[in-house]
């Protein structure tokens, strides 16, 4: 081989490194692309994931929500079904005492009857957790009575004190249900 062939030889070879380089080159920017490619669509696809997490987390709440309202609502609507049921044993036993009392003559008879429903109808309430405030003689407190008037104390020891009481105030689970009209010495 002479030089000039040689020359030849090498200058094609040089060209062939050259195109083989700008091959590598061209082949090694399509895979950044591709990499950027599946990078962004694996940005994409993490968005999504978390998206989806969200919005099924947000509906799961919701429906939380909705559940504990729907049951509130239920509850509230229900709750007076117990005492009711037990009440209605004493509407019962009034029925009862009326028809009774058309044919009776006994005034004894019909007075231990009533006291008998009273006792009844008491303690059916305070099993539901109804207690009723010993006010009388007192001092007057304005977180468990209300004051329907003055009077006059007889003595010093019983000014501030309920002298009288109007109307019972009522505890429900050891708060005010009601609250009891008083007079008050002063």
């Amino acid at each position: 081989m002479g030089k000039k062939d040689k020359k030849n030889k090498d200058e094609k070879e040089e060209v062939r490194d050259d195109v083989q380089t700008a091959e590598n080159e061209q082949n090694s920017e399509e895979r950044e692309v591709e990499n950027d490619l599946s990078k962004e669509e694996k940005l994409e696809q993490k968005y999504n994931e978390l998206n989806d997490k969200y919005l099924r987390l947000y509906s799961d709440f919701d429906n939380y929500r909705k559940r504990t309202i729907k049951e509130k609502s239920e509850m509230i609507s229900s709750a007076g079904a117990g005492v009711m049921k037990d009440l209605l044993t004493i509407l019962d036993d009034f029925e009862r005492a009326i028809a009774s009392n058309e044919k009776s003559e006994d005034p004894d008879g019909l007075k231990e009857g009533f006291q008998l429903i009273y006792n009844k109808f008491n303690n059916i309430l305070k099993a539901k957790g109804l207690e009723p405030m010993n006010s009388m003689g007192k001092t007057f407190d304005i977180e468990h009575h209300e004051a329907i008037t003055n009077i006059p104390a007889p003595s010093k020891k019983e000014k501030g004190k309920v002298m009288d009481v109007v109307e019972k105030g009522y505890f429900l689970n050891e708060k005010v249900l009601r609250y009891a009209k008083v007079v008050v010495g002063q």
